[in-house]
């Protein structure tokens, strides 16, 4: 009998440890979609296992992302903002809070490694939305921003909108089409500079999919985008970010051609900075 009972309460613990762990993943929020997948990229839910990331997938908060050498990644989120994760990039989404219907909340992502490209959705007008690496703390507001974090510090791209930097020495503030350089937590922010177009092409390169890569969407490799053409300036209207992101997906588009486009478009100024 006495065994009988030492069963039951062993049982019992069982189950008692194993709830919490179950708890997190009933509990576990969708916060968005993955819309674009190029192998390999994996997530790891909180609470759960690691898992190879498909086209349709959720994304969960507290959700880590990872790519490898040449693995890359598009989120929508519930806010209708997208996230694209370029190769050998390591990131959570630790924060996601968004109400429909007051348009209301917060997005914090953690980057680590690597380089993501933010399009903002109805959180960013409000200005919450914040990526936090190493060196800094970076806020944007209604606007497209490129960060990079690597063994020279994080690099902030204002693509459009305004950002806000700051760390432990410092802070400053860019507007569209400017960039900082930050090398580490405890070094004020660098002046604000002009994009250069050398590092302008290559963040388009690395967030695109690479020649044979679909995306994960089977006969993406035969739309035609010959004639995509970029917009001369993406105003901070819903309109010009509305643009910027199908100028971005087509971009995606035509990097999945069979072979190379012709040529590639001009861009900015030849002022020249450091990569990450």
């Amino acid at each position: 009998m006495a065994g009988k009972y030492k069963s039951i309460a062993l049982a019992l613990a069982t189950a008692l440890t194993a709830a919490p762990v179950m708890m997190k993943q009933v509990m576990a929020q969708q916060i968005g979609t993955a819309t674009a997948v190029n192998p390999s990229s994996e997530a790891t839910p909180p609470g759960g296992p690691t898992t190879t990331l498909t086209v349709g997938a959720r994304v969960l908060h507290k959700e880590r992302i990872h790519t490898s050498l040449t693995g890359s990644v598009q989120l929508l989120f519930l806010d209708k903002s997208t996230l694209s994760i370029a190769p050998n990039t390591s990131l959570v989404i630790d924060e996601f809070v968004y109400d429909p219907a007051s348009n209301s909340g917060h997005m914090l992502t953690k980057l680590t490694q690597g380089t993501l490209q933010y399009i903002g959705g109805q959180l960013s007008h409000q200005g919450a939305v914040t990526v936090e690496t190493p060196a800094a703390v970076i806020g944007i507001r209604g606007g497209i921003g490129v960060v990079s974090q690597g063994a020279n510090g994080t690099q902030d791209f204002n693509l459009n909108g305004k950002h806000s930097i700051q760390n432990g020495a410092g802070t400053t503030n860019t507007i569209a089409g400017f960039m900082v350089n930050i090398p580490n937590w405890n070094t004020p922010p660098g002046p604000p500079f002009p994009i250069p177009p050398d590092l302008a092409l290559h963040n388009i390169t690395i967030l695109s999919s690479k020649f044979g890569q679909n995306g994960g969407v089977p006969g993406l490799n035969n739309l035609n985008t010959a004639d995509l053409q970029p917009p001369s300036a993406w105003l901070p209207t819903n309109t010009g970010e509305s643009d910027a992101l199908q100028i971005i997906i087509e971009s995606t588009q035509r990097a999945t051609q069979p072979n190379p486009p012709p040529q590639q478009p001009e861009i900015g100024s030849n002022i020249r900075g450091n990569l990450p």
